[in-house]
């Protein structure tokens, strides 16, 4: 999964909307949560916080005022998510994004 994750190459795709990244991803970690939710829900734990990373690199590499501030695209995606929870498939399964991670 992590594999995966690193080979979407969020980070470069400062070109699309959170949105358009959602659509992309969606159906894959869908599927991961069906799949291992069922057996092994902690397992997944790490993988989301990867992918919440990857997120906050995209953010840091698109938005000016985010650059070289990790603690602040971190807040910026958790507002993201308190307002849109169901924007990542993982932030309905997870706790969503956290700062300073």
């Amino acid at each position: 999964m992590g594999d995966t994750i690193r080979g979407w190459e969020i980070h470069l795709m400062s070109d699309k909307s959170i949105e358009d990244i959602s659509r992309i991803i969606n159906s894959v970690v869908r599927g991961w949560i069906n799949y291992y939710g069922q057996y092994y829900r902690s397992a997944l734990y790490p993988t989301f916080n990867q992918l919440n990373k990857a997120l906050r690199k995209w953010a840091m590499r698109k938005y000016k005022r985010l650059r070289g501030r990790k603690r602040t695209a971190a807040l910026w995606l958790r507002r993201i998510a308190r307002r849109d929870r169901g924007l990542f498939a993982h932030w309905k399964f997870s706790a969503g994004p956290l700062a300073g991670r």
